[in-house]
């Protein structure tokens, strides 16, 4: 039989932490993380990364082993997580990928064919180094001309995917929409996933009133350290929580506009992650969960999770 993979996704502040957690306690589980901003050191307020204590004893994988200046991937991750679920599935321990980040696990889960083009670091850096120049326009209207398919699917934002997909079409001649109709959804593992969700207004206090308490907790502090030692050019520090320190590192913007944005970028990513688990990652198993009454959600997960396991074993 393949390898069993349960992965929690949902929103960012929506509860995966915690569930992923009691998964594990209850099924003799292990965490493999898969947020694409936890795997770097340092990088540990601001992506509400696991504490000692909140892990209650229980293993984290992919946690911590990148330095900031290191890039990472969707076909890094791919590649690590089947290494991890090997592992465990040797130890006897059920795989729990915990996390948001819906290309990382859509591309691991299901098997995706990335191009075989290897990364070349210095075209990467030269295009993004331009566009913070003289800005996206004229890539994103060169991948329309020569990848209209994949233009269609990433915004002129996101510059770090419209890069990609025109570093694979300069490296290999092939559009990069082109492997992508190559996947067949097919996975190496049997998967069961878990999608929470909540009420929308709930969901946005919850995401403003973390911000607020990782203010407290010292964000300002752990980004002043990384900006210091690393700029602000590095992957890592693009993620939501970093970038907008950024202006006000360089004295553009006051701290409270600085809090502000971050609460609203974060509600509009909660949002856009939402819409691309429903349109993209197939038989997902939702709830909906309050913020109030989390056990008795989380029960009911559990007997269906323990039913699943026990078809398996007939």
């Amino acid at each position: 039989m393949k390898p069993i993979v349960i992965s929690v996704i949902g929103p960012t502040a929506v509860g995966k932490t915690k569930l992923g957690i009691e998964i594990c306690k209850r099924f003799n589980g292990e965490v493999i993380n898969g947020d694409s901003m936890q795997f770097y050191r340092g990088f540990d307020i601001g992506t509400a990364k696991v504490t000692e204590e909140e892990a209650e004893g229980i293993p984290h994988h992919l946690i911590d082993q990148l330095s900031p200046t290191d890039s990472y991937s969707a076909a890094s991750f791919k590649n690590d997580l089947s290494e991890k679920v090997n592992q465990l599935k040797n130890k006897r321990k059920l795989p729990v990928v915990v996390g948001g980040t819906g290309f990382y696990i859509q591309s691991a889960i299901y098997d995706f064919n990335f191009s075989d083009a290897k990364r070349d670091d210095q075209y990467v850096e030269a295009a993004i180094q331009d566009i913070k120049e003289n800005g996206v326009e004229p890539y994103y209207e060169k991948l329309k001309q020569v990848d209209p398919v994949q233009a269609s699917k990433v915004h002129p934002n996101n510059i770090r995917r419209v890069v990609r997909a025109l570093e694979v079409y300069e490296r290999t001649g092939l559009p990069m929409s082109d492997y992508e109709a190559k996947q067949s959804n097919e996975s190496p593992y049997t998967p069961y996933i878990i999608g929470l969700d909540m009420d929308r207004q709930l969901l946005y206090e919850r995401i403003n009133k973390r911000v607020d308490l990782m203010m407290e907790e010292g964000l300002l502090e752990e980004v002043t350290r990384i900006y210091e030692k690393f700029g602000g050019d590095v992957q890592a520090m693009q993620g939501i929580g970093y970038k907008e320190f950024i202006p006000y590192f360089e004295e553009d913007q006051p701290l409270e506009q600085v809090v502000n944005q971050i609460k609203q970028n974060t509600r509009r990513f909660a949002k856009r992650q939402l819409t691309y688990y429903r349109n993209k990652i197939p038989d997902v198993h939702w709830y909906q969960v309050d913020p109030d009454h989390y056990l008795e959600t989380f029960e009911l997960i559990f007997s269906n999770l323990a039913g699943f396991l026990e078809k398996l074993n007939e």
